[in-house]
């Protein structure tokens, strides 16, 4: 049967040192996994489970873009994440089953309406409007984990504009990457396709038009946006 429309094809994000690209499915997001962030967002961080919220895959956008400041926001802001690629089926899996699915890292940038979030939450609503922006989700090119190696004390950071805006470790993260993994795989079959974002440290903050972002991870591509003028 045909589509009544055109429909777009997967999004995809490269794979260092393959020749075929890595379709994006679903992009799930875990919230508050630094502590030093939960405390600027004024909120305290949950140490029973993990927390999520989704981004359609197709906000997928490639590192090196250049976007336009969106539509219904005054305060867009910047996260910089560790990016998990899963790259084996995974359904109720131990933190051992967890690693053995985890097929790369990226850095990726989970970029939010911030205005629109916190007037969702302090009403409790749903944060759809901050959080599933169009070209909102932001990724260098996959690295293998086997590459990486364990998940610890890399450095992650940010600057906008030259200017060093989040500067944390890895080992901050409060809900390590197998633990994501493993809880997330108890309420959803994970599969290739899948990548969790998980989390951002301190130092969130504004961008406007003509900010450069440039994040990094040890060991991984960094990732980089340019913010255009409003459409």
């Amino acid at each position: 049967m045909t589509n009544l429309f055109p429909s777009p094809e997967w999004p995809t994000v490269p794979v260092l040192g393959e020749g075929a690209a890595y379709p994006v499915h679903r992009i799930f997001c875990v919230g508050r996994n630094y502590a030093a962030h939960a405390a600027e967002m004024g909120v305290a961080v949950d140490r029973e489970a993990p927390f999520y919220f989704t981004k359609s895959a197709l906000t997928t956008t490639a590192s090196g873009a250049t976007i336009p400041y969106p539509p219904g926001t005054e305060n867009f802001h910047y996260e910089m994440e560790l990016v998990i690629a899963i790259g084996a089926p995974l359904f109720k899996g131990d933190k051992a089953a967890a690693a053995g699915a985890i097929y790369g890292y990226a850095c990726g940038l989970d970029m939010t309406r911030r205005d629109l979030q916190l007037e969702a939450r302090a009403k409790q609503r749903p944060w759809d409007l901050g959080k599933d922006v169009e070209q909102s989700a932001v990724f260098a090119p996959i690295t293998k984990a086997a590459a990486v190696g364990p998940i610890g004390g890399q450095r992650i950071h940010l600057s906008v504009n030259d200017e060093i805006r989040q500067d944390a470790k890895l080992d901050d993260l409060i809900w390590k990457v197998e633990e994501i993994v493993s809880h997330l795989s108890h309420y959803y079959h994970l599969a290739p396709g899948d990548l969790i974002m998980t989390g951002t440290p301190a130092g969130v903050g504004a961008v406007v038009a003509g900010d450069v972002i440039k994040g990094g991870i040890d060991g991984l591509t960094p990732v980089e946006l340019v913010i255009g003028a409003a459409t």
